[in-house]
C-alpha cells in the first residue's frame, strides 16, 4: 500500500476543512490525527456498519483490558483500505475474516488502516462482509469524568472494584475498536459480552440476555442492543451491584425499567428512583414515545456524574435534587429534581435517537435537552415556574465562541449549546406561538429522523418547514454568531414606536408576540427603523420586561428620533 499517498489525501481533507469554516468561527490549529478521527476520510466511505459483537475483559488489577470485536459491514463499492479507529496505547493483535484468514494491517496513531481487497459488490445493494479485530493493552484513564474521559478504575465505599467507562468526544475507540465517527450507527444493533469476577455484575446497554460461568470463579455478561447505537453511547460497568425493576405503560406500550445500583444505596435507589416515571411521561407527552423499547430503559450508578448512554444511563449523582446538590438556574426550581436522571435521559431522545453526523452540531443533542429541563419543569410546577427556570440558566452563558464548531475535525463549539441553545429554543417557542404546533415539531423530529444520524441544517429546515415560519437568520444568529440581538426603540411623544433589530445578522427577522390578559399582538421587527401608531392596545401589551423574559434579547431605548 501506498501509505505516503494516503497521508496526502487526508492533507487535502484538512485543507477542505479550514475552507468550509462558517460564519464567525474563530480559527484552530488541527492535526492530521484530528482530521482522521472527525472526517469521513477516504477509508471510511464505501462501507456501512450493520451489527457490533463486541466482548471484553479487563483485569481490574491491573487497569488492563483485553477483547476482541466483530465488525459486520455491507460494502457499497469496491474497497482497498479501510479505518477501525483504536486509540493508543491500545493494541491491535490481529484482524481475521469470517474464514479466520488474517488481513494486513498498519495501526498508526489512533488509526488503524486495514487491507481489506474487496471487489466491487455483486448486487446493488452492497455486499455483508465482516472482520474481528483483536485487541489488548491499558486504555486511556479518565482524569476529570466525563469531560475528559476514558475508563475510570475506582473503588465503592466499602473497597469493591468500581469501573465505567465514559468517552463522548473523546470516542468509542479509547477502550474498543470501531468505526467511530457518529455519521455510522450500526444498523442491526450490537452484542456487549463483559467477562467479570464473580461476586461483581458486569452492566452495558440493551436487554441482558444471560450469564455464563466461566473458569477461574468468572461470569460472562452477554447484553443485546436491538436499536442502532451511537458508539460513544456504548458502556461498560463493573461493580457490586443490586438491580430492582419496574415498568411504565407509556405510549407504545410497555416500557421495561431496570436499575442497577450498589448494593449499599438500594434502599435510597428504590426511594428516588421514583422520579424517572414522572421524567418519561413528561417527555413522552413532549417528544413522543421513548426511541428504544426494544431495550428498555435503564439507570445504571456510576463512580463518575451522569453520561447518556443509551438504554443505561451512568447515574452518579448521589441521590439529591439539583446538579450535585446546586440549581443551575438559581431560581430553586432546579432543586426540585434530580438533574442527572432528567438531563441524561433527556438524551435518549435528542443525542441517541437523534444523533448529529459531526460533533460539531452537538447543540442538537445538548440544545433540545437543556430545554427537556424547562420541559420537565413545566410538566410538574407549571408555566411560571417553567419560564422562571429557562430564562435563571442564561446567567451560565458566556458566549465566548459560536455553539456550532468547525466540521471534520472532531471538534465542538462552545459550551453555550446547553443554555444558549435552551434559551435560543425557548424564544423560538414563544415566536411561533403556538404549543400545539411547537409540541407537534418536537415530536415530528423524533419520528422524522427516528434513529438517524443528521446534521444542524436538516433540524433547522424541518422546524422552519414545519413553523412556516423561516428561522433561518435566528439559527445562523444564536448557533454561529456570539452576538445578541439588540431590538432597539424610540418612543414618540408617546404616540409612534420606532423599532428595529441591531447587532445582528444581516435578515435578521425574529417576530414577537406580544399579549397580556387575552390582548395580542405581532412585532415584526426588521433590520432597518419601521414605526407603528403607539395605541392603547399596543401600550397594554408593550413591556421591555416581560420581552427579555420570553425571548434571549437585549433592549434598548435610542436617545434621538431615527430616522427611516
Amino acid at each position: 500500500m501506498n501509505y505516503r499517498g494516503n497521508v496526502l489525501i487526508i492533507g487535502c481533507l484538512l485543507i477542505v476543512v479550514f475552507a468550509d469554516a462558517q460564519l464567525m468561527v474563530p480559527k484552530f490549529s488541527f492535526t492530521y490525527a484530528d482530521t482522521l478521527r472527525g472526517s469521513i476520510t477516504p477509508y471510511r466511505q464505501g462501507w456501512d456498519v450493520i451489527k457490533y459483537e463486541l466482548e471484553v475483559e479487563p483485569d481490574l488489577a491491573k487497569s488492563n483490558i483485553e477483547g476482541k470485536n466483530t465488525i459486520t459491514f455491507l460494502a457499497t463499492s469496491p474497497l482497498q483500505t479501510i479505518q477501525i479507529d483504536l486509540q493508543q496505547p491500545l493494541i491491535v493483535d490481529s484482524i481475521t475474516g469470517p474464514a479466520f484468514n488474517k488481513y494486513s494491517f498498519v495501526h498508526t496513531g489512533n488509526v488503524c488502516l486495514v487491507d481489506v481487497k474487496l471487489p466491487a459488490p455483486s448486487t446493488s445493494g452492497g455486499c455483508q462482509n465482516q472482520l474481528t479485530v483483536y485487541y489488548h493493552g491499558k486504555p486511556k484513564k479518565a482524569i476529570n469524568p466525563p469531560w475528559d474521559g476514558g475508563l475510570i478504575w475506582r473503588k465503592d465505599a466499602n473497597e469493591n472494584p468500581f469501573v465505567a467507562t465514559a468517552c463522548q468526544g473523546l470516542g468509542a475507540s479509547v477502550w474498543w475498536p470501531c468505526k467511530d465517527h457518529q455519521s455510522d450507527e450500526p444498523d442491526s444493533g450490537m452484542v456487549i459480552k463483559i467477562i467479570a469476577p464473580d461476586g461483581l455484575s458486569a452492566i452495558s446497554n440493551g436487554r441482558l440476555m444471560g450469564i455464563s460461568i466461566l473458569e477461574n470463579k468468572k461470569k460472562l455478561w452477554t447484553w443485546q442492543v436491538k436499536d442502532p447505537i451511537n458508539s460513544y453511547g456504548v458502556t461498560m460497568n463493573i461493580g457490586r451491584y443490586r438491580n430492582f425493576s419496574d415498568t411504565l405503560l407509556g405510549e407504545a406500550g410497555k416500557l421495561d425499567l431496570n436499575y442497577w445500583v450498589l448494593e449499599y444505596n438500594l434502599d435510597k435507589a428504590t426511594s428516588h428512583f421514583k422520579q424517572a416515571k414522572n421524567m418519561l411521561r413528561s417527555f413522552e407527552y413532549w417528544f413522543g414515545p421513548y426511541p428504544f423499547y426494544a431495550d428498555g430503559y435503564k439507570l445504571v450508578e456510576t463512580p463518575f456524574l451522569g453520561m447518556e448512554h443509551q438504554s443505561a444511563i451512568a447515574y452518579g449523582n448521589n441521590y439529591q435534587n439539583g446538579y450535585s446538590g446546586k440549581d443551575l438556574s438559581f431560581t430553586g426550581w432546579g432543586l426540585k429534581w434530580d438533574f442527572m436522571i432528567v438531563h441524561e435521559s433527556g438524551h435518549e431522545w435528542f443525542g441517541n435517537n437523534i444523533t448529529t453526523k459531526d460533533i460539531a452540531d452537538m447543540w442538537v443533542h445538548e440544545g433540545f435537552t437543556n430545554y427537556s429541563e424547562t420541559l420537565f419543569t413545566e410538566s410538574e410546577y407549571g408555566v411560571k415556574a417553567a419560564n422562571e427556570y429557562n430564562v435563571g440558566t442564561r446567567k451560565n452563558i458566556e458566549n465566548n465562541i459560536p455553539i456550532i464548531g468547525p466540521y471534520g475535525v472532531n471538534k465542538k463549539g462552545s459550551g453555550d449549546m446547553y443554555y444558549k441553545g435552551g434559551n435560543m429554543l425557548q424564544l423560538i417557542r414563544h415566536s411561533i406561538n403556538n404549543d400545539v404546533l411547537f409540541r407537534k415539531i418536537l415530536r415530528g423530529l423524533n419520528m422524522t429522523f427516528y434513529h438517524q444520524t443528521v446534521t444542524s441544517k436538516q433540524v433547522e429546515e424541518y422546524i422552519s418547514t414545519e413553523s412556516k415560519i423561516d428561522f433561518s437568520t435566528v439559527f445562523s444568529q444564536y448557533l454561529r454568531t456570539i452576538e445578541i440581538p439588540v431590538l432597539e426603540y424610540y418612543l414618540l411623544k408617546n404616540k409612534t414606536l420606532y423599532y428595529r433589530w441591531n447587532n445582528c445578522v444581516e435578515g435578521f427577522n425574529l417576530q414577537l408576540p406580544l399579549q397580556n390578559d387575552g390582548t395580542a399582538t405581532t412585532l415584526l421587527p426588521l433590520t432597518r427603523w419601521q414605526k407603528i401608531n403607539f395605541t392603547p392596545t399596543l401600550k397594554k401589551i408593550w413591556s421591555v420586561t416581560d420581552i427579555q423574559k420570553n425571548f434571549y434579547i437585549q433592549i434598548k431605548k435610542v436617545a434621538a428620533l431615527p430616522t427611516l
